[in-house]
């Protein structure tokens, strides 16, 4: 029967007096506070998360356009197209080794 008591005891509304809760305020202040910083702390990381996300992408998007730029330039500098370019200016390309001038004063 007096365990029975305890437990009615827990239930009833004196046990629950404004004591207990001033008594223990600090530390429900402190889980509380707990609380938010670990709220806070979840939305920092998700924020960053989202951040490297849309940096990852970017870096993709850049190397696919470096790569093509890459290749753009190396078809355009073959001696071929090179030729078929100034072929307009009427240069052509040089068929023998180039001669060196000496000038004697």
């Amino acid at each position: 029967m007096a365990k029975k008591q305890g437990i009615e005891q827990i239930f009833e509304l004196n046990f629950w007096s404004s004591e207990l809760i001033l008594r223990n305020l600090p530390f429900i202040l402190f889980l509380g506070f707990l609380g938010i910083v670990y709220i806070a702390n979840a939305h920092y990381a998700e924020r960053n998360v989202r951040k490297i996300q849309v940096l990852q992408r970017d870096i993709k998007e850049l190397r696919w356009y470096y790569m093509s730029l890459e290749s753009e330039i190396m078809y355009n500098s073959k001696r071929s197209e090179m030729i078929r370019k100034v072929k307009d200016d009427n240069l052509r390309p040089l068929n023998e080794t180039p001669r060196r001038i000496v000038v004697n004063k």
